[in-house]
């Protein structure tokens, strides 16, 4: 299925164009928030890892927006979407898209948080978003600081599980899982 002939709502057989930009734009966003934070914990302070943490508030930011705008489609598309199946497969697919969308939401509402209570300014490109709060409010900032890190590791955790199991649909069973998301459809779907 074409680009062009994909509708922008999801249907019973595909995801429509929103949900796939919308996919593919924060799977592509976390990659670059996972690779900076990895090379932090592989390189310490380098260069190259300044610039990956340089940008990892504004990245998060729109990771933030383009969340909630996915968790909103999501709830307007819910009737629409393809069906993960039935009995205990079914069950664990759902669980795990509610856990994926859960833990994604709260990486960033926990660094909000953090941000939200911190000594410094939160302004992502300039902008001022939250002032500094002085003193910092203690209880946020420890909230945010033991929360944010712990599960983004957890969401990259449940990714790479979500990873497995397209790999898992498309060369054991073959049912077009991929290609709902990402693709032309296949015959008969």
């Amino acid at each position: 299925m074409a680009l062009q002939s994909l509708p922008l709502r999801d249907t019973e057989q595909a995801y429509g164009r929103v949900s796939r930009l919308l996919h593919w734009s924060i799977a592509a966003l976390m990659l670059w928030q996972f690779l900076g934070m990895g090379l932090r914990l592989l390189l310490g302070r380098q260069p190259v890892v300044s610039f990956f943490v340089g940008w990892h508030q504004p990245v998060g930011t729109v990771l933030f927006v383009l969340i909630a705008l996915r968790l909103a489609w999501a709830l307007a598309n819910r009737g629409n979407r393809p069906d993960h199946g039935r009995g205990l497969g079914g069950l664990a697919a759902r669980l795990g898209h509610l856990a994926l969308y859960l833990v994604m939401a709260a990486v960033p509402v926990a660094a909000l948080l953090r941000a939200y209570g911190g000594e410094r300014a939160f302004a992502p490109f300039g902008f001022q978003i939250f002032p500094a709060q002085v003193p910092p409010i203690g209880w946020m900032v420890g909230l945010g600081d033991a929360l944010h890190g712990e599960m983004a590791w957890l969401l990259l955790l449940l990714i790479l599980g979500h990873v497995v199991m397209v790999g898992v649909h498309e060369s054991m069973w073959r049912d077009g899982t991929l290609a709902r998301m990402a693709g032309r459809r296949r015959a008969g779907l």
